[in-house]
């Protein structure tokens, strides 16, 4: 693997160190990345490369991307797009699953936790870098499984494809996505779940959105509606609320205002009767209905844009909210600002959505838009925005 022998990473790792709450010593950073101590203080000082593996261990001890520490930036762009092949391989045997070793029911828990973490937290270097490996071991294990344990690998096997399924189609490998999402729905019904089955169809809707077919989105989510579970409590509450959100948000897209307005308010409702969590891998309460208020805002358009200014004036995500939706609402803050001629703005807002979630902001394609418009406009800065330009690849 490359190693990155500029000093600059070893500054930014003792910085990133040094700024953590709690602060970590040297000698925490090493432990909890199962580094040596010397192998730290010579990084730090710039007098030893790093490996991406090591990079990517010190990283996660610092509960930052790794993107954050690296000076090339195109070496996470890369990495993820050389990685998707593995990926394909790995679903390609899906009901015919090579031998091999099958870990506990246990660790398998742990490890597909682990992966809806990453993906709601925009680590997309390190879904790929562990998913393929991981899907492989949950076929194995489903198809071998007694019956009693089938149900949950089957839920295990959605939570897996859900976190692969979130870098293919930020990177643009849209087949591969969709492949995904067809194996979510053949294995949801497995585990008998339906608010498993509810989070798939909010899923599904990214085919839609790919199409740009939104009408047809919209029926596919309101039959999803039809059939979910009754909001009884918050796992089930969260579901629906779920759909209603997505619903909202694609009916935007799809220009009609009237069931915008129907399933944001169904959405609202539901979700000041639950706190603000991940819930069956989708993040949904009362935060997550403000950024949404600002989606649908920008997807109707026109008059609409102002909305989303007025959210943002009044509120703004709180950190405990999972990194990518984070982003999300500054990548969508940022198109209303453009769009109302709030160009220096909006080029702030692109900045907060990078340094939240820097892998999701980058293949975002609004943000290429975007970035390509405010360096025609020239209202920023020219070097910065050259940089950033060249850094999401707009053109």
């Amino acid at each position: 693997m490359p190693a990155h022998t500029d000093g600059g990473v070893g500054r930014r790792i003792a910085y990133y160190r040094s700024v953590t709450r709690p602060k970590l010593t040297q000698q925490q950073l090493a432990d909890a990345a199962c580094v040596a101590l010397g192998t730290i203080r010579k990084i730090e000082r710039g007098e030893r490369g790093v490996t991406d593996a090591t990079l990517e261990a010190i990283a996660d001890a610092l509960g930052i991307d790794p993107g954050r520490l690296r000076t090339d930036r195109g070496a996470a762009h890369t990495r993820v797009h050389d990685a998707l092949p593995a990926l394909s391989a790995a679903i390609a045997t899906y009901d015919v699953p090579e031998d091999g070793p099958v870990r506990p029911l246990q660790d398998l828990r742990t490890a597909v936790a682990d992966a809806v973490q990453w993906r709601v937290a925009a680590r997309y270097t390190r879904i790929v870098r562990d998913l393929p490996d991981l899907l492989t071991e949950l076929t194995r294990a489903y198809h071998a499984a007694p019956d009693e344990d089938r149900a949950e690998l089957a839920g295990l096997l959605v939570g897996a494809y859900r976190s692969a399924d979130a870098v293919a189609y930020k990177f643009g490998a849209r087949d591969l996505s969709a492949r995904l999402v067809e194996l979510m729905r053949w294995a949801a019904p497995e585990a008998a779940d339906p608010t498993l089955t509810a989070s798939v169809a909010y899923v599904r809707t990214e085919t839609f959105f790919a199409a740009r077919t939104h009408t047809a989105g919209l029926r596919a989510l309101e039959r999803a509606l039809d059939t979910a579970p009754a909001p009884t409590a918050a796992p089930t509450i969260a579901a629906r609320g779920a759909l209603h959100m997505r619903a909202a948000v694609i009916a935007g897209r799809a220009h009609d205002t009237s069931a915008a307005d129907h399933h944001l308010a169904e959405a609202h409702t539901l979700a000041g009767q639950v706190s603000e969590d991940v819930y069956c891998g989708t993040a949904f309460g009362p935060d997550s209905m403000r950024i949404h208020e600002v989606s649908v805002a920008v997807s109707l358009g026109d008059d609409h844009v102002g909305r989303a200014l007025d959210v943002a004036s009044e509120w703004k995500p709180p950190k405990n909210l999972p990194a990518e939706r984070r982003s999300a609402f500054y990548i969508e803050l940022a198109r209303a600002q453009l769009w109302t001629g709030l160009a220096d703005d909006a080029f702030e807002s692109l900045k907060v959505a990078r340094h939240i979630a820097p892998q999701h902001t980058r293949e975002h394609p609004w943000v290429r838009e975007d970035a390509a418009t405010l360096r025609r406009l020239k209202r920023a800065d020219s070097e910065t925005l050259t940089h950033f330009a060249e850094w999401c690849a707009a053109t």
